[in-house]
């Protein structure tokens, strides 16, 4: 079986569905997934939030120009998320407010008293707090389902369970062979392969970028009392945990970030274990059981920024990765900016709530793949 397209996304998780659901209606695009269902590793892992501050003043851009499309197509549903510390903290809390002060972030602080109402059980050391408001969850399956089914309607094609074996350069693109038999002729490559992303760009012969996978760590814990359903997400301003209330349960991290190779990840007991002794150390609660645990891998380019964009070693091979734990609430953005750059500007521009960045300049500024070669 041999077919030509022009453009082959290797990766059908957030950053390959939602790129093609904006590729497709202006060029043919074919997505090829290793595995036998879409967005199986860290895609459906993810106890995502949209959350402004998360991932620093350099990704706030993307988060702030997703929120729309989030909350328009229902993505969204508001919690706040609540960052507290111990007076000890208190030179964290500040910076954290300063680090965004030139940003249209929303930042309360909070005294003791309204962390208590809003954290029942909060130990007396947690004295401090900063409250962001519109911090929401995010239906991450309903999200990535959206942007298959967008794809798809545009005439995208997506192939499971053709995990790509060989990527060879040609005069004009590329050819591509699967293990599941398929081989294909493009004009470019993406990489939309998350944790596997360097282990693509070394099939095509180019050089990695660094991008490391980092597994991190969730439970599901039984506690009592129950914990109520509006309390806000809770995440240490040190780091050292966050949690929020789900169907009467708790989910608990670590904040782990464990370097992996690119794998099938797995949670280790000691960093469950440790999640929940950090939790003691917050409210009084008992646990009654863990119910469920999971693992996923995050991956980061050394910066800690995302990678968008051609490879300016070979032009027809293009990075849409390292997008770590905010690649799910910067989908719309993200998506839309990377279908900018390689279709010259077909793509709408994407508007910011404020105006305020030219994401395409940060795209060829500070997200291109060139800044780490």
């Amino acid at each position: 079986m041999s077919d030509r397209y022009d453009f082959a996304i290797v990766g059908a998780g957030m950053a390959g569905a939602s790129l093609a659901a904006e590729l497709a209606p202006h060029a043919s695009v074919v997505v090829l997934e290793a595995e036998d269902r879409a967005g199986y590793h860290a895609t459906g892992r993810s106890a995502a939030f949209w959350e402004e501050c998360y991932g620093g003043p350099q990704i706030l851009p993307l988060t702030a120009a997703s929120g729309a499309y989030l909350r328009d197509g229902g993505f969204l549903q508001v919690r706040g998320a609540l960052y507290i510390g111990r007076d000890a903290d208190a030179a964290l809390l500040d910076g954290f407010i300063e680090r965004f002060a030139a940003t249209e972030a929303t930042l309360e602080r909070l005294d003791q008293s309204a962390l208590r109402r809003m954290i029942p059980g909060l130990r007396a050391e947690w004295t401090r707090g900063i409250f962001q408001p519109a911090c929401a969850d995010i239906d991450v399956a309903g999200l990535h389902e959206h942007y298959l089914k967008r794809a798809r309607r545009a005439g995208a094609v997506f192939h499971r369970s053709q995990r790509v074996t060989r990527i060879e350069e040609q005069a004009q693109g590329w050819r591509l062979a699967a293990a599941g038999g398929m081989k294909l002729q493009v004009s470019t490559v993406v990489n939309a392969a998350g944790a596997w992303a360097d282990e693509i760009a070394a099939l095509a012969g180019i050089g990695p970028l660094g991008i490391s996978p980092l597994r991190r760590t969730v439970a599901q814990l039984r506690i009592l009392p129950e914990p109520p359903a509006q309390m806000p997400l809770v995440l240490d301003i040190a780091g050292r945990f966050y949690f929020k209330p789900e169907h009467g349960r708790l989910w608990l991290s670590p904040h782990d970030e464990t370097p992996s190779a690119p794998v099938d990840a797995a949670p280790e007991e000691w960093d469950v274990a440790l999640a929940i002794d950090r939790l003691q150390s917050v409210a009084d609660w008992q646990v009654e059981a863990v119910e469920r645990k999971w693992a996923g891998l995050r991956s980061f380019a050394p910066d800690r920024l995302p990678v968008y964009g051609r490879d300016p070693r070979s032009p027809n091979f293009a990075w849409f990765a390292g997008q770590g734990g905010f690649g799910i609430q910067t989908a719309p953005a993200a998506a839309k900016l990377m279908a900018r750059h390689l279709l010259h500007g077909r793509v709408d521009e994407v508007q910011m709530s404020g105006g305020a960045v030219d994401l395409s300049q940060l795209q060829a500024e500070t997200y291109a793949p060139d800044r780490l070669i």
